[in-house]
């Protein structure tokens, strides 16, 4: 059996922590601002930890090598 690569897509939107989890980037960030809160642009700034399910998903599925 060949190995498995891992989705090119999600090595460009997801990335590991030390211990394993899953860091990935807020949504709503990228057009139609200007009809955002400023509280809720600030609040998504930077990354976050994605929920235990979603985490899941996205190892067994997208990042098999990592």
């Amino acid at each position: 059996m060949p190995k498995l690569k891992t989705k090119s897509g999600a090595k460009k939107r997801f990335s590991l922590t030390g211990t394993g989890k899953v860091r990935m980037n807020h949504a709503k960030k990228r057009h139609g601002l200007s009809k955002r809160t400023q509280k809720m642009k600030r609040k998504a700034r930077g990354t976050r930890i994605m929920s235990a399910t979603d985490a899941k998903i996205v190892l067994r599925n997208f990042l098999v090598n990592a």
